[in-house]
């Protein structure tokens, strides 16, 4: 039988795949809406960021290494910046330029939703949509052990 814990993880990553059907994402050129279908199979690391946080000017360097590496093995990068204003989002992309998918939550609708209570803060949704992994900070330490958990995901058939 599940675990309370279990079905709260995959009632969030069921929620993350449908909110993200609905959310404009883009790059810094503009808008491209998601294509959930064209998501199937795919390793899905979702990293919830802002342009204030120190921790995240870590992250997005390894994100981007992440994506370049293992994108041709399934794993699609998304970052979703909360910033509220546009402007500090955009400062800060200009200086990491990222290779992945960026969307824009102003509102923190979506952060709202999957009950961020860090930043940066991740998660990892496998091939068949289920949550993973949830993960809250950055530390230079922990990349093996999130690379380690990411190409265990993509290795699932």
């Amino acid at each position: 039988m599940p675990t309370s814990h279990s079905l709260r993880s995959a009632r969030r990553a069921l929620a993350l795949l449908l909110m993200l059907s609905l959310v404009p994402l883009g790059d810094a050129a503009g808008p491209d809406p998601l294509d959930l279908p064209g998501l199937r199979g795919k390793v899905v690391y979702v990293d919830f960021w802002a342009s204030w946080c120190a921790p995240c000017r870590q992250s997005f360097p390894w994100m981007d290494g992440l994506a370049r590496d293992l994108g041709p093995r399934g794993l699609v990068v998304i970052a979703v910046n909360v910033d509220h204003q546009r402007a500090d989002a955009d400062r800060f992309l200009s200086e990491f330029t990222p290779s992945f998918r960026v969307s824009f939550d102003p509102g923190g609708n979506l952060a709202q939703r999957f009950h961020v209570s860090a930043l940066p803060m991740s998660f990892l949704i496998d091939r068949e949509g289920h949550q993973v992994m949830e993960h809250a900070g950055f530390r230079a330490r922990e990349e093996p052990d999130l690379q380690q958990r990411i190409t265990a995901a993509l290795a699932q058939r």
